[in-house]
């Protein structure tokens, strides 16, 4: 008898994301075939760290603490038919209102006009949720009818019932907008909710579930 039949160890099929290019603008993207699901958050909501953690590499996705540091589409490609995409951050004060506006266009254009986006996961600050730029993003979701889930950062920096409480007015309120919206809270420094995201990504990626213990 296989001693480590039914033991298999769940495998993190993102481990193995490569960079593969920023794109400024719509047409510079790859062909729009596949699957792809997209990251959003406002400025440092911890969209990058949480992309590192995920793929369990430290510095695939770049971090910064600068406000509107990542101003390209950044796709970090699975396999041949799958792929991550870090939009840019949004609700950032230091850019011009020139480039505040292109990049609205360029966000909205992508949520409602890329056929192979399966998802959106929208980070927020659990300390600061639902600003009106989020809620902006939710709504071009809502209309684009993508499934969307939205992930609460830094959890560590809330206790443990404040945590709780925050993540059911969130989940009260994304309901107005879209009742098929989910939320969890999460923390990239803990490891706070890691399988949950991975679970929702596994199933908008199309990969066969894990096997049980």
């Amino acid at each position: 008898m296989n001693k480590g039949a039914g033991t298999e160890k769940k495998v993190n099929p993102f481990r193995q994301a490569q960079y593969i290019m920023g794109a400024a603008e719509l047409v510079q993207l790859p062909a729009d075939a596949g699957i792809e699901v997209a990251f959003a958050g406002r400025s440092n909501a911890g969209k990058s760290s949480a992309l590192n953690v995920l793929c369990e590499q430290k510095s695939l996705a770049r971090t910064s603490k600068t406000p509107g540091r990542t101003q390209l589409i950044n796709l970090f490609k699975l396999d041949e038919q799958r792929r991550l995409v870090d939009l840019p951050g949004y609700g950032f004060a230091k850019v011009s209102i020139d480039i505040k506006e292109r990049w609205q266009a360029t966000l909205s254009q992508y949520l409602q006009q890329r056929n192979c986006l399966q998802g959106l996961v929208v980070l927020m600050d659990i300390r600061h949720p639902l600003k009106d730029v989020d809620c902006q993003m939710l709504e071009w979701a809502a209309v684009a009818k993508l499934p969307t889930h939205v992930l609460l950062s830094k959890a560590d920096k809330l206790k443990q019932g404040a945590a709780k409480s925050t993540l059911l007015k969130v989940k009260q309120q994304l309901k107005t907008i879209d009742p098929a919206f989910s939320a969890q809270t999460f923390s990239s420094l803990k490891r706070t909710g890691f399988d949950q995201l991975m679970n929702h990504l596994l199933q908008w990626f199309e990969y066969e579930p894990p096997k049980a213990d």
